[in-house]
């Protein structure tokens, strides 16, 4: 689904010629700033099909993680610099930290006998430590977040719900209890996959039906897309819990039957 949704979101922005909402915003005055989004297009193209092939998974992970962590050093925390104390500076910087955390997950569990040999930190437990440690932080934000703009917040509620407040403070509540249980590790598998859920719920239940009435406001649409983004990599990250896929295993059981021969 992860590598899907890359493919995807590549195709979207050929298609556009422009950035898709993964990668917003952009300020325009960035040089070659056309050249740049056909490029991020193109990554997500190639690393999303990458992923798909067992023998290719490896390198396509690098190369996303590595683009992703640098997209994230140069275009999110300059943002986030001028206002540090202003929560909304953060949101993007969030956002991208939870595809990041799905993206190292990937690197983590298939990293190659060069990775683990020269990026041994980045490889393994420890990474899928650090893509966890950034995925609950940014739950603990996106919870805050609905208490602080509780006036944003409330008016997504689906209106054939009752007590649009309650479950506005109950969702963020949600996300903070989720993300402090995967940072100090009680429960934190049943919390990922809580957490992961939620976030397909607000996809399904909050954007889609807003496009599928026939939306034209690019702000929704934006939205509805960077959710699924976001749910992509929240799977992964309930996925983490879990045994490794046997794709990542064909990889590394390759790497060890060559190295013994």
């Amino acid at each position: 689904m992860f590598a899907a949704t890359m493919i995807a979101l590549g195709i979207l922005g050929l298609i556009k010629g422009n950035y898709t909402p993964a990668w917003q915003p952009i300020p325009q005055a960035v040089p070659t700033y056309e050249v740049l989004a056909y490029l991020c297009a193109c990554i997500s193209v190639a690393c999303g099909l990458g992923l798909l092939w067992q023998r290719t998974a490896v390198i396509a992970a690098r190369v996303l993680l590595a683009y992703l962590l640098i997209w994230v050093a140069v275009f999110r925390v300059p943002e986030v610099l001028p206002a540090p104390m202003v929560l909304g500076s953060w949101y993007s910087c969030a956002e991208s930290a939870v595809i990041v955390a799905g993206a190292w997950v990937l690197y983590a569990w298939c990293a190659a006998a060069w990775d683990r040999r020269h990026l041994g930190f980045a490889t393994g437990n420890k990474g899928v430590r650090i893509a966890r440690a950034l995925y609950s932080l940014s739950l603990i934000f996106f919870g805050t977040s609905h208490f602080v703009y509780l006036d944003q917040t409330t008016p997504l509620v689906p209106g054939w719900l009752p007590s649009h407040l309650f479950w506005a403070y109950l969702t963020g509540g949600a996300y903070i209890a989720a993300g402090v249980a995967i940072l100090i590790g009680v429960s934190a598998g049943l919390a990922a996959v809580l957490a992961a859920f939620q976030i397909g719920m607000f996809t399904l239940l909050v954007w889609l039906p807003i496009v599928a009435a026939g939306s034209h406001d690019p702000f929704q649409w934006s939205e509805t897309i960077l959710s699924w983004v976001l749910t992509a990599a929240a799977w992964v990250l309930a996925d983490s819990y879990r045994v490794r896929p046997l794709a990542c295993d064909y990889v590394n059981l390759s790497a060890s039957s060559n190295q013994s021969s």
